[in-house]
């Protein structure tokens, strides 16, 4: 009897967990197909260009006014030589300066153009795992190490047409 009722409780969970259903999907895949994904490169590279390009302007003239300077270092007075030395080194620290906060700026776009964009679809899965009456909805670029496919359904087709793909 001991055993009888020990089967049962052993049974019983895992009855109860295969008829739940499970589902997967292809996030990257899914934001990678929308427009303003492509957008949001599109604008993302044009920043990015943007402080390239002044990070060159910067750069040039540094290395213009460094070579001038060494140039003529011989003959220049004293008082001149140390004001373009403070000059050299003021558009030094500007340059390094203008990197740095360009960096952080970019992160920063990138960060939010991509948060509007994941949004969008997690929503779109959680509609689908609701609609569909899933209890997992797992993403397969998350790093999971196994989805068994035979009980968990790909989804990723489904959450593409909730987004009008």
């Amino acid at each position: 009897m001991k055993k009888l009722i020990l089967m049962a409780l052993i049974a019983l969970p895992m009855g109860l967990f295969a008829q739940q259903k499970f589902a997967h999907v292809n996030s990257a895949e899914i934001i990678q197909a929308l427009p303003e994904y492509t957008k949001a490169q599109t604008d993302l590279q044009a920043l990015g260009k943007q402080y390239e390009d002044e990070l060159m302007r910067m750069q040039t003239e540094l290395q213009t006014k460094s070579e001038d300077f060494e140039k003529n270092e011989a003959t220049l007075p004293d008082a001149v030589k140390q004001r373009r030395q403070q000059e050299l080194q003021d558009l030094y620290q500007r340059f390094t300066q203008y990197q740095q906060t360009s960096q952080q700026e970019f992160g920063k776009a990138q960060q939010a153009k991509m948060a509007e964009i994941t949004e969008k679809v997690s929503a779109a899965i959680k509609a689908v795992g609701n609609e569909g009456g899933y209890v997992y909805v797992m993403d397969v670029t998350a790093g999971i190490p196994f989805i068994n496919e035979t009980i968990s359904k790909n989804v990723t087709a489904e959450v593409k047409a909730k987004l009008g793909l």
